[in-house]
């Protein structure tokens, strides 16, 4: 034992007779069977572990360090306040055109709203004047063009539902509108269906300010789908002089372009 290496000692296995009968040297033997009535186990020598031991785990670092990660992820991202809630919620309007729930979106139609304005009153009673400025509509171009003019057709129904108590008349602003800003004759065609049939029958006027030769095609196109009663409140009016002579204009914005 007290060499380099330790001393190796070879022991021999004793025979066993692995036979299933009782007969000596049998493991069903009785003298195999036997067992001691008591076992001699010192506590004391038995080696254990004291409290300096200790196992180290990585897997429980990484669940830390993965939860540590996760929590900080979790504070990183901000509160929804009640204030952005408040503005996500201008964001949107819901509407109800044709007992239909509608939702605009607001935020992409913010630079058209001008389009559609109040013009005040003409006559007796409230007789209101809406003005409708071509000249503001979305060009064509954008790749949201269609997304555009859907939420501006919803806006522009549901705004004259709201300005309009009783006979209304409408002031359409052709002037300084390039083609390309031009509402289709689908785009039209569906205003003139959705606007409620109150808003049909009160309407006394169509007035068209500077009109060029597409709008007068569209109109000639559509007239056999339109109603006589509409095609007959139809005016034509060429210069705002002549718009003045018509209808009271001090509440009626015209744009510079115009």
């Amino acid at each position: 034992l007290n060499g380099s290496h330790p001393r190796r000692i070879k022991l021999t296995a004793p025979n066993i007779n692995l036979s299933l009968d009782q007969s000596e040297g049998s493991v069903l033997s009785d003298d195999n069977l036997d067992t001691p009535d008591e076992i001699d186990i010192n506590v004391d020598d038995l080696d254990t572990p004291d409290e300096a031991d200790s196992f180290e785990y990585t897997g429980q670092e990484e669940q830390a360090a993965t939860k540590d990660a996760s929590q900080e992820e979790s504070e990183s991202i901000p509160e929804y306040t009640a204030e952005e809630e408040r503005e996500d919620n201008r964001l949107w309007r819901t509407v109800v055109i044709g007992e239909q729930e509608q939702r605009i979106d607001m935020k992409v139609i913010e630079p058209y709203k001008k389009v559609i304005s109040h013009g005040g009153y003409y006559g007796d009673g409230l007789n209101a004047i809406i003005v409708f400025a071509a000249c503001f509509l979305p060009d064509s171009s954008r790749t949201d063009y269609n997304y555009v003019m859907e939420n501006l057709f919803l806006y522009v129904i549901s705004t004259l539902e709201l300005m309009v108590a009783e006979d209304y008349m409408i002031v359409y602003l052709n002037g300084a509108t390039p083609r390309r800003r031009m509402p289709g004759l689908g785009w039209m065609k569906k205003c003139y269906q959705m606007i409620d049939r109150r808003l049909r029958k009160n309407l006394k006027s169509f007035i068209i300010v500077h009109p060029s030769w597409f709008i007068r095609t569209i109109l000639a196109v559509t007239r056999p789908f339109i109603s006589s009663k509409f095609s007959s409140k139809i005016q034509y009016v060429n210069t705002l002089a002549e718009l003045r002579e018509m209808i009271p204009m001090e509440y009626v914005h015209i744009p510079d372009s115009i």
